[in-house]
């Protein structure tokens, strides 16, 4: 079921936004005792970059490297691609670097990492965003706010958003074909979703799955949680970040921001949390959809491609995903995640953090802006492997190939849905996304197990949150 032509970069990006986070919560855990930058010899100068290895191709790292030395010829820069076989051993792997006094300057961390390194590890970019305003207008101007508003904490931003991806749905055009069904609304809601399924169901055979998804944070449950009108955790703003937004944003685009999101009391036996897992624990006994898997998806793309799938949650990365698996752009589209309580979407996002013991910070600064300029961001997503944080990289001409025809899809989310926002990722992330996967699969795993498994999910979660990170 695993489609071997997928590049592991895609298959990364696909769990990227709901998994790994255990390793990077023992890095914040263990900082003070493994940090060890200071010993002789440890340092060769070099403004030092940590990535995921198989994120950026090695033309593209090559790309990124020889750029950033024209602009800053007195700036020698080592992008250390660091191979991991996903997000938890890449954190993994960066604590050991860590542990043997070799820390990066500057760390690519995706949303469920935000919070837990601005706490403890990371250093804020107010002072160097205040610095440098007029030469930041463009790159606001061309990102929205929902992605900058989730790399805030408590007020202050500690990244500048290079990519997201959202929940969207995909959908195999020939099983809609097989099916005689046609391709929904943009408003369609969740019973003309339930109405689909059975429909792909009826001319799908015995060894077709109308609905398949992913147990993890990201494009699991939560999608149904937000478009049910809830969430895991308690959702708030944090006060703060009117000099953000005053200073970027018109009055339409910055009404109702703050200085970023705040997850606190659990909330998995809330009337809502329950509907929603009910919904799709009667969809898992109406043969509609699998019990759900863990994992990254990674085989996925496989069942997707040949039919035996027929819709299914994911994100822009898809795009470059699918073309890469050899899947005709006719063959399949997307759409918006169906209407319930709300059409509110859920994201995840990532960009360069700024580590507080970096003795570099100015020249880890200025990569920072050299990495968010559009003509750096067009170098590093050439094959549509996520969706670019900048709305203008979004065109007809980036999807002529790999399609799919309703491309617009991936940023009109944000646009068209200006509520949807980030998961849930408060510093706790680590055990707060252990208990989801754990109590999900429990209460999907027979009937009547829903309102059992969310008690003892909350109470784990309410654990998880009263520890300190």
């Amino acid at each position: 079921m695993t489609d071997s032509h997928l590049p592991r970069r895609t298959l990364l990006r696909y769990g990227a936004y709901g998994a790994g986070a255990a390793a990077l919560a023992g890095t914040a855990a263990s900082w003070d005792r493994l940090t060890g930058a200071d010993i002789p010899g440890r340092d060769d100068g070099s403004l030092v970059v940590a990535t995921l290895g198989s994120a950026f191709d090695p033309a593209t790292v090559e790309a990124l490297t020889k750029g950033f030395h024209r602009l800053h010829p007195d700036i020698p820069l080592r992008v250390n691609a660091v191979q991991a076989v996903d997000w938890s051993d890449f954190f993994a792997k960066i604590l050991t670097q860590i542990a043997a006094g070799t820390a990066p300057d500057l760390v690519y961390v995706a949303t469920e990492g935000v919070q837990l390194f601005a706490q403890r590890l990371g250093v804020s970019l107010d002072r160097w965003v205040r610095r440098d305003a007029a030469e930041l207008r463009e790159y606001f101007a061309d990102v929205h706010p929902s992605l900058v508003e989730s790399m805030m904490y408590e007020g202050n931003l500690y990244q500048l958003p290079m990519e997201f991806n959202a929940a969207d749905m995909y959908l195999n055009k020939q099983v809609l074909k097989r099916a005689g069904a046609d391709f929904p609304a943009a408003d369609w809601s969740r019973d003309d979703f339930t109405a689909l399924l059975r429909e792909l169901k009826r001319g799908g055979g015995s060894h077709f799955t109308p609905y398949f998804w992913t147990n993890r944070l990201w494009g699991g449950v939560v999608p149904w949680l937000f478009a049910n009108g809830t969430n895991l955790l308690k959702e708030s703003k944090a006060p703060g970040g009117s000099w953000l937004w005053d200073t970027f944003y018109p009055a339409a685009d910055r009404q109702g921001r703050g200085g970023g999101f705040r997850w606190t009391t659990p909330q998995a036996t809330t009337d809502r949390v329950e509907e929603a897992y009910d919904y799709i624990a009667s969809l898992v006994q109406e043969n509609l959809c699998t019990r759900p898997e863990g994992g990254n998806g990674n085989n996925l793309v496989g069942v997707f491609s040949t039919g035996h799938v027929g819709v299914t949650p994911a994100g822009g990365f898809w795009a470059g995903g699918l073309q890469q698996a050899g899947m005709r752009a006719a063959d399949y589209d997307v759409q918006y995640f169906p209407r319930w309580r709300t059409q509110r979407h859920q994201f995840g996002a990532a960009g360069y953090a700024l580590l507080r013991t970096s003795k570099k910070q100015e020249a880890a600064w200025e990569f920072i802006k050299y990495a968010a300029r559009k003509d750096t961001m067009t170098r590093l997503f050439r094959t549509n492997q996520t969706t670019p944080a900048r709305r203008s990289m979004l065109n007809a001409a980036r999807y002529a190939a790999s399609g799919p025809a309703h491309w617009q899809v991936f940023y009109d989310t944000l646009d068209r849905f200006p509520d949807t926002g980030p998961i849930p990722a408060p510093p706790q992330v680590a055990e707060v996304t252990d208990v989801l996967l754990k109590y999900t699969g429990t209460a999907l795993a027979s009937p009547r197990a829903v309102g059992p498994a969310l008690r003892r999910m909350q109470g784990d979660l309410e654990q998880a949150m009263e520890r300190e990170v």
